[in-house]
């Protein structure tokens, strides 16, 4: 699994020939492949099952959800071209908690990415930039994992795969820039804050439960269903994620439309930040 991991990073490096970066570009890209496999291969160094970790983490994770929430609570799901059972509410909510996951454990650890690191800012030389979009690179490579497994449930579930799963990268541009937006806006304000981290994880909570991903979006007050919608970018990620996968379809066009600006506006103003506070950050650490 460790090697499978490896792969995916080394054959993004391949694409090399086909984008018109400049070589001052692609050697930063091939520092941060070098730093994202560094990460990857410490998290689980000396442990028995390695990289299989975080998959069965998440597939921990489907267990309680699936025991709470379809057998105690007995909630039943209705979905177009789907058979109603418990194992269907499981592979829902795994395609819902996969990008959810992916978004929590990259700008987590980035938060405390330079506070971490001070013996690379305190280098002249060092692309500091990239120390946030390691764990969140990681963290998305991790989920990749987890997709793939989803992929295989539904396809044995449902005796078909579709053609949709072409349109995930629509998905994961989104994604990428919001947690990498968030990233850099914490990893920033956490050198001067030392709070910022244990504030995130109060506001993760509950912005995890203002997003639709154990329990349906239909169940929200229609009232406030836009609102989520259009102001929450994950929302259209997590809905989206379950479409594309799950039924085929793509129903939230205009909501993810709308969650990519978003997203691409956190990221440059986390980014902007970022940099506006990085000269001081060696006179703080």
């Amino acid at each position: 699994m460790r090697q499978t991991i490896k792969g995916v990073v080394r054959k993004a490096s391949k694409t090399k020939k086909l984008l018109p970066f400049s070589e001052q570009w692609w050697a930063k890209l091939d520092l941060l492949r070098i730093l994202v496999l560094r990460e990857l291969e410490a998290r689980y160094k000396g442990s028995v099952l390695g990289n299989l970790w975080p998959l069965l983490n998440q597939l921990s994770q489907l267990l309680i959800f699936t025991y709470v929430f379809s057998i105690v609570l007995r909630v039943r799901l209705s979905l177009e071209g789907l058979p109603e059972n418990n194992f269907m509410y499981g592979l829902w909510l795994f395609a819902g908690l996969l990008p959810w996951t992916a978004f929590l454990n990259g700008f987590l650890p980035a938060a405390t990415c330079v506070i971490n690191q001070s013996n690379l800012v305190k280098k002249v030389v060092f692309p500091l930039a990239l120390l946030p979009l390691v764990p969140v690179c990681a963290a998305f490579i991790e989920s990749s994992l987890g997709l793939i497994v989803l992929i295989l449930l539904v396809a044995i579930t449902t005796q078909m795969v579709h053609v949709t799963l072409w349109l995930l990268p629509l998905i994961w541009i989104p994604q990428l820039l919001l947690t990498a937006g968030i990233g850099y806006l914490a990893a920033g304000l956490t050198v001067f804050l030392r709070d910022i981290p244990q504030t995130l994880v109060v506001v993760m909570n509950l912005w995890f439960y203002a997003t639709p991903i154990i329990y349906p979006a239909s169940l929200i007050p229609e009232g406030w269903r836009n609102w989520v919608f259009w102001l929450n970018p994950m929302t259209a990620i997590v809905e989206t994620h379950r479409d594309i996968i799950l039924q085929g379809e793509v129903r939230h066009w205009g909501e993810l439309g709308v969650a990519t600006m978003l997203s691409a506006v956190i990221f440059y103003v986390g980014l902007l930040i970022y940099r506006r506070l990085r000269p001081a950050f060696a006179d703080v650490l």
